[in-house]
């Protein structure tokens, strides 16, 4: 669906009032110069940095450069009708945003403008697109699990509910998979879901909004696109008018919000573009030198309020690419440096067939076990350290020298803990199937099944307990923790499944 011009001046100009637009001489200016989305503005003597500027033709831009004898204004649209002396006005408010429930389940612009068939959007109220982050004593700190359902990172890499946790790593490793199973999980746990494109394919994101439906995961969802073929103004706005659309249900409606931008990559090229266009002046790699400026204040208003604030949250999970795995490189350690953690996805993994392809090593949470279930504890609590020395063990074996019973013993039993992580795409698990895989993986009940067979040993056992044990997923699920009682019903279960388990042939 294509949205011209004149569709978005009379959307906005219904949502700012048409008695606002009355301007005397002191409001209104004419271009000076116009070019690549970048039109200069002479005669706007009051206009304010971030004010939203109308056009003689219906065009919208918004004021960026404030400088002596000119405004440099960047346009929101294609900016066909806007010439040398066209007129401009000020609308006297700042850049704002359609917010609230109704855009729950659309795929829309930055500006809030309908991308898909559901017909317009109705809104009570805007957000301004930029927002001072909440304070220190408005917050309190991240403790309450948000569950990815991908059960490397839920047990070693935890995220809580307003947390910032990075998700990096090359071009084609699983970034936007990682992302979109973490929306999928949140379908029946009451957590509203907001994915930005920025810079991406119109058919990378439509396969998205598609998943996202056969998934039953769109109805608390809302995707905001601003596609490789949108003007540098447009993807440079897109995280900001999601984060007031995130906002609006943290501070109004006091409930919690996973916003996923993808990628902050392409926002930085598109900030670097447009800053460039206006002149300013450029420093490293020709970024200019606010760039971390850019990402810090987005990121700063992810957060957990305080329970006199409504207690609401917003965790961020910011999307970064490398290249050739470089993670020291500018915008990456930029970002780094802002957010509580990141996820390192390793191409070397993902072609090898290891997928989500998380590198246990340079990936880091933060926040820690305090976002952690005490079941996940209990289970996940030396996973780290028995990955890392499968790791060491599994180098010194290619050396091809002989090996002792008991170093066999940890590389086979380190082989399936690497198995048992392996994940299918948008297949997320819960709490209660993550526990049980892992218990079995670390008590050494995988240790006589053939790597061809673990997945199916798995399903079955997930099964079984699902369909005749079920008071064990029960007890995890509704406790979050993992009892003795409760390890004892799984241990007598795990040992006569085993012993029963018959592997099938290799074929």
């Amino acid at each position: 669906m294509s949205v011209n011009a004149g569709e978005i001046s009379r959307l906005l100009t219904e949502r700012i009032g048409k008695s606002e637009l009355t301007a005397d001489r002191s409001e209104v200016g004419s271009v000076i110069q116009v070019g690549d989305g970048i039109a200069r503005v002479y005669g706007l003597e009051n206009c304010m940095s971030g004010e939203l500027l109308e056009f003689e033709g219906g065009d919208i831009g918004m004021a960026l450069n404030l400088e002596e004898d000119n405004v440099g204004v960047v346009l929101f649209t294609d900016g066909e009708n806007v010439k040398e002396g066209t007129v401009v006005r000020r609308t006297g408010k700042n850049m704002e945003v359609p917010v609230g429930p109704n855009l729950l389940g659309r795929v829309v612009t930055p500006l809030a403008i309908p991308l898909d068939e559901g017909g317009e959007i109705t809104s009570d109220h805007t957000r301004p697109v930029e927002a001072i982050a909440s304070g220190v004593t408005a917050r309190q700190p991240v403790k309450v699990p948000l569950q990815t359902g991908i059960m490397s990172i839920d047990s070693m890499i935890p995220i809580g509910r307003g947390q910032r946790q990075l998700i990096i790593g090359d071009r084609q490793t699983g970034k936007t998979a990682i992302a979109v199973d973490a929306i999928i999980n949140q379908r029946d746990k009451g957590v509203i879901c907001i994915y930005v494109a920025i810079g991406q394919k119109a058919s990378v994101v439509a396969n998205i909004v598609t998943t996202l439906k056969r998934h039953n995961a769109m109805d608390n969802t809302i995707v905001v696109v601003s596609t490789a073929s949108d003007a540098a103004p447009l993807q440079y706005l897109a995280p900001y008018s999601a984060c007031a659309m995130a906002e609006e249900f943290m501070y109004n409606e006091h409930k919690d919000v996973l916003i996923v931008y993808d990628d902050l990559s392409k926002h930085a090229v598109a900030y670097r573009a447009m800053s460039l266009l206006l002149k300013r002046p450029p420093g490293r790699e020709a970024y200019p030198g606010d760039v971390f400026y850019l990402h810090s204040r987005l990121l700063e208003r992810a957060a957990r309020l305080s329970d006199e604030m409504g207690g609401g949250s917003i965790t961020a999970l910011p999307i970064i690419e490398t290249l050739a795995g470089d993670i020291s490189a500018y915008i990456p350690t930029n970002v780094i440096s802002i957010t509580d953690g990141q996820i390192f996805l390793e191409s070397e993994l993902f072609f090898s067939g290891f997928r989500p392809a998380v590198n246990v090593g340079l990936s880091v949470s933060r926040v820690g076990g305090s976002a952690q279930t005490k079941a996940m504890k209990k289970v996940a609590a030396s996973l780290r350290v028995e990955l890392a020395q499968y790791r060491e063990l599994q180098v010194f074996s290619q050396l091809g020298s002989d090996l002792d019973a008991n170093t066999q013993s940890r590389l086979t039993k380190g082989a399936r803990l690497m198995d048992v992580l392996k994940q299918p795409q948008y297949s997320p698990m819960t709490l209660e199937e993550q526990v049980v895989l892992l218990y079995s993986a670390k008590n050494s009940y995988l240790m006589n099944i053939p790597f061809f067979d673990v997945a199916r040993f798995n399903r079955t056992l997930l099964t079984l307990i699902s369909e005749k044990h079920a008071e064990i997923f029960d007890a995890i699920r509704e406790t979050n923790d993992f009892s003795d009682e409760t390890e004892a019903k799984l241990k007598a279960v795990l040992e006569a499944f085993t012993a029963d388990f018959k592997p099938s042939s290799n074929i």
